[in-house]
């Protein structure tokens, strides 16, 4: 959707007009390379696994890569009885008819939600007609945190960047072809993988801290505390769990505890009982209240890596290789 010039004051005044100045610019994804990287994902763990250990995105890859805030106060909502908690009781869709002007048809609309295919054919333009009052997880963090770590992956000719850093591939445009032997090569790819094809800190050179805007740079203590912690958005409930993924912070990997189990709160679809989250949610927004007092200290080191005794640890238990024994 195109920022009309009447619409761009709304992403500035909440801190967001830089990325959504991006909206027309945003790369290619590369399916097939996120494709293997999916097969990888364990959701116990919330890391993806590979063949020397585990690694994931976490809140310091998302100031740096899409330069969002990754402090503050939390963003609630809920699944369902919205209308009863709104400002004197109006139902949404009163609010949805005062922000865009009509209704989705009833097809368009499950529960409390709107099909996007539809929202965005009618409102991709701005109507010359349009108040005030009408206002407007990008996919691509993923692959821009893929190729900001394994260089090994990162398409080439693209050594001029600026921020946030995932504007770095604005011009990239991978290959539409072969699509199944593209994903067995990337799967092959990442088997292959050892514990120094990784950039484990990739936001430590000297140019990322020349292109950072000052507002998003993290000092070692806050990005400890807010990977910790839990990050809760609109609906959904992340948990980030460093101590499985030391190295990305500079320490040495060790054997890690018992992943925390959450699939209870990753099940909710907004049928049933569920209800206003500050309410619903109260125990999981205490985290994010207290996650000053959560930080996990980080002896750091200069050659971040798994310790030998994690990689004995992990070649026993892990399921290190995906492709068939004839690939290798």
């Amino acid at each position: 959707m195109p920022l009309h010039d009447r619409i761009i004051p709304y992403p500035e005044t909440a801190g967001l007009y830089h990325l959504a100045r991006l909206n027309s610019q945003w790369f290619w994804v590369d399916e097939p390379l996120l494709s293997a990287f999916i097969e990888r994902w364990r959701l116990e763990t919330h890391t993806f696994h590979m063949p020397f250990g585990e690694c994931t995105v976490t809140l310091e890859d998302v100031a740096y890569q899409l330069g969002l805030p990754i402090d503050g106060e939390l963003v609630s909502g809920c699944l369902s009885e919205f209308e009863n908690l709104m400002e004197n009781g109006r139902p949404a869709w009163v609010w949805f008819r005062e922000l865009f002007g009509e209704l989705p048809p009833q097809n368009k609309v499950k529960q409390m939600t709107v099909c996007y295919t539809w929202f965005h054919e009618r409102f991709r333009v701005l109507s010359a007609d349009a108040t005030d009052d009408i206002v407007p997880g990008p996919l691509q963090l993923l692959p821009s945190w893929i190729f900001w770590r394994f260089s090994c992956l990162r398409p080439s000719g693209f050594n001029i960047f600026g921020f946030p850093l995932a504007s770095r591939w604005v011009e990239y445009l991978p290959r539409n072809n072969a699509v199944d032997q593209r994903v067995v090569a990337a799967r092959l790819c990442l088997d292959r993988l050892r514990v120094h094809n990784i950039v484990w800190e990739p936001y430590s050179s000297p140019e990322v801290a020349a292109v950072v805007h000052p507002e998003i740079l993290v000092d070692e203590h806050h990005r400890l505390w807010t990977a910790v912690t839990s990050l809760i958005y609109f609906a959904a409930i992340e948990w980030h769990q460093v101590d499985r993924v030391m190295p990305q912070f500079g320490g040495v990997q060790h054997l890690p505890q018992l992943a925390l189990n959450i699939d209870w709160l990753h099940a909710k679809d907004g049928r049933g009982g569920d209800r206003w989250f500050p309410t619903y949610y109260r125990e999981w927004h205490q985290h994010w209240e207290d996650r000053h007092a959560t930080v996990i200290p980080v002896d750091r080191v200069a050659d971040p890596s798994p310790s030998a005794e994690y990689l004995d640890w992990w070649c026993r238990v892990a399921h290190r290789f995906l492709s068939p024994e004839v690939a290798f």
